[in-house]
């Protein structure tokens, strides 16, 4: 059943989500892109914060090259299309989604790892895009990670095929900690748990314009500009920015103030 390809796990406004294919290093499968579309969606009522990880030795493979092939054989096309509706509605749900990344990304698990909000490896870890090895430009794995990266170092991951481990991600930026393997879901899981304590209009909104600048406002003007509609915006959907700045300025705490 497809409701086993994916684990749910729900901690108060955290929610922790583990691919569940080992055997084949949880590889997106038709089924379980539908069960990942499923859950964005019922997750999309009071969660704030979510965990994305895999089971076993691989965070996510990607595709499922082999059930592309045979979709190939009968006309069915629609796998490429399907994936990145399930990545851009990750990118536009209210939640910040943090990945908890185990082991082998490759591919579209590169992919999933860059449209999360936040990254946290494993040491295991190893993170490529092998799509030049059959004479193919990885279509979304290498446009996200040149969203994320320098043009070089892009260029390195899409052009050589090589991998890269944890530590390197870190060091590059396309994640923002390492952390030893043992200590993975607990780390990635106490950020999700400092997120989750603050406002979700606010981290939507927040969300919303970390994507929009700089990819679509680029001058410093604007950027104000939207800066200021943005919190128009929280200050018309929601009181908690008005009683945050009042705790703020009576020199009270607000949850989650001053922390590293």
């Amino acid at each position: 059943m497809s409701a086993d390809l994916l684990k749910i796990e729900r901690r108060g406004a955290v929610a922790v989500l583990t691919f569940n294919r080992p055997d084949k290093r949880n590889a997106m499968n038709r089924a379980a892109r539908t069960a990942l579309r499923k859950a964005l969606e019922a997750l999309k009522d009071g969660t704030r914060a979510v965990v994305v990880t895999g089971a076993g030795e691989s965070f996510c493979a990607g595709m499922d090259l082999k059930e592309q092939a045979l979709d190939r054989e009968t006309g069915n096309q629609t796998a490429n299309t399907e994936w990145r509706d399930v990545n851009v509605a990750i990118r536009q749900h209210p939640a910040v989604f943090i990945a908890a990344v185990n082991g082998f990304a490759l591919g579209g698990g590169m992919t999933l790892i860059n449209v999360c909000d936040l990254a946290i490896a494993s040491e295991k870890a190893s993170l490529g895009m092998p799509e030049i090895s059959f004479a193919t430009y990885p279509g979304l794995a290498g446009p996200s990670t040149q969203l994320s990266l320098s043009r070089k170092r892009a260029a390195w991951m899409i052009l050589t095929g090589n991998r890269i481990d944890g530590r390197t991600a870190e060091e590059w930026g396309l994640v923002n900690r390492c952390v030893p393997h043992e200590e993975l879901l607990d780390a990635a899981t106490e950020v999700a748990e400092r997120v989750a304590q603050f406002d979700p209009v606010a981290l939507a909104a927040c969300k919303r314009a970390i994507d929009t600048i700089p990819a679509a406002v680029t001058d410093w003007r604007s950027a104000f500009d939207y800066g200021e509609l943005t919190n128009a915006a929280i200050r018309e959907q929601t009181e908690a920015q008005k009683g945050g700045l009042a705790k703020f300025g009576a020199g009270e705490r607000n949850s989650g103030q001053g922390r590293s």
